[in-house]
């Protein structure tokens, strides 16, 4: 290769490098992009609009002034050009001239507030927009990562965490002080149970071609939620199956804000010091919330509250196991995303060898996975 082409191929190189600086250095911007759009209701208003909605029409759904639509035409350019939200033409003529028309994706259809008038024949089935808010909230979730640097390079700090260093507290004490922290928290923890269960359960009763995996409940005549929050996941289960009888353990701020249900009985508690006994205990969301350490301990306490395997007794732990199931890149990348958001406040997604090595540290003999909606699985482990 001559010097005047290797000096081209650089160039290149460090013009690409360029490009890729600036998509991810400015990528935060599509989830901002995202929370915005999701706030001023833009997917609910492409909804309405039978699926697919003119810049007009958006600013007519959604209120906006008519000064902000050469605007809010540029944040609907990220969407589109990020394919969060998709594009069409329509037909010119009529009483609009405007051909360009924006169209819903899945991650749209998760993000649609509810139905209206001009609405596609089939309804959403679970509005993920609190997931969002929690995921995109300035104070707890971003301004951790503003300080992660000076995190990773504090070696006189001990055990806090990122998120520690900003707040002065873990974020379950947060909660208690923090009432609008602690309705985001509850609100999003009931948007993901609401899908997550949706789908656990289609695959346990067969509705999603899983007619393989009834085993799970096969068997339980009581179920323990243990960090339920509002109950979305263990009612679910009790009206699935009416003969579990259900119950919700959690801190008193948590199940004192819970809604009134006759299908569960609401605990306030410490998963750390007792649990209440059942064949069965539902640990969804948890345990990637702590350290091994405390993983274990909680494991064990778990272990106390069941019955022994022969009897029946076991828990099932809906959570990620990173790496397993599908090799889909976006899976992964959704994977570990979500474990860098964890360790900001010392949580931490686990591999099946990480796992494994938490099970038996608590002195259970094995465990199953089954996995479920893309990122997530269900693990059953034993006594």
């Amino acid at each position: 290769m001559s010097p005047a082409q290797e000096e081209l191929d650089t160039q290149s190189l460090l013009l690409q490098g360029y490009v890729e600086l600036q998509q991810h250095a400015l990528s935060h911007l599509k989830s901002m992009a995202l929370a915005c759009a999701t706030g001023l209701g833009i997917p609910s208003a492409i909804y309405r609009r039978g699926g697919a909605a003119t810049i007009s029409d958006l600013i007519a759904q959604t209120g906006l002034p008519e000064s902000k639509l050469p605007y809010l035409r540029r944040l609907m350019r990220v969407l589109t050009v990020s394919g969060i939200v998709g594009t069409g033409q329509q037909p010119s003529g009529g009483e609009s001239s405007e051909t360009t028309v924006y169209t819903l994706t899945p991650v749209c259809r998760v993000l649609v507030h509810g139905g209206g008038g001009g609405s596609p024949s089939s309804s959403p089935s679970c509005d993920m927009s609190a997931l969002l808010r929690l995921l995109t909230r300035p104070s707890t979730t971003l301004a951790p990562f503003f300080n992660l640097e000076a995190w990773f390079r504090d070696d006189a700090g001990g055990s806090k965490t990122a998120f520690e260093m900003v707040h002065g507290m873990s974020p379950w004490s947060l909660t208690k002080k923090d009432a609008s922290f602690n309705k985001t928290l509850n609100d999003a923890c009931v948007a993901d149970s609401s899908m997550t269960m949706d789908a656990m359960l289609r695959q346990t009763t067969g509705g999603g071609g899983g007619g393989n995996n009834n085993d799970i409940f096969q068997g339980i005549t009581s179920l323990v939620d243990v960090g339920g929050g509002h109950g979305a996941a263990a009612i679910a289960i009790a009206r699935a199956f009416p003969h579990i009888k259900c119950s919700v353990l959690d801190l008193e701020q948590v199940v004192s804000e819970a809604p009134d249900d006759a299908t569960v009985q609401f605990i306030a508690g410490d998963m750390f010091k007792s649990i209440p006994p059942a064949d069965a205990v539902l640990l969804k969301g948890v345990l990637n919330c702590w350290d091994d350490d405390n993983c274990i301990k909680i494991l064990k306490v778990c272990k106390e509250a069941i019955p022994a395997r022969d009897a029946g007794g076991k828990v099932i732990i809906v959570n990620m196991v990173v790496g397993y199931g599908t090799p889909d890149t976006a899976v992964r990348e959704a994977q570990v995303l979500v474990d860098l958001y964890l360790m900001r406040a010392g949580g931490i997604e686990r591999d099946e060898r990480e796992w494994k090595k938490v099970f038996f540290a608590a002195g259970f003999s094995g465990y199953k996975i089954m996995p479920i909606l893309g990122t997530m699985s269900v693990i059953q482990v034993f006594p």
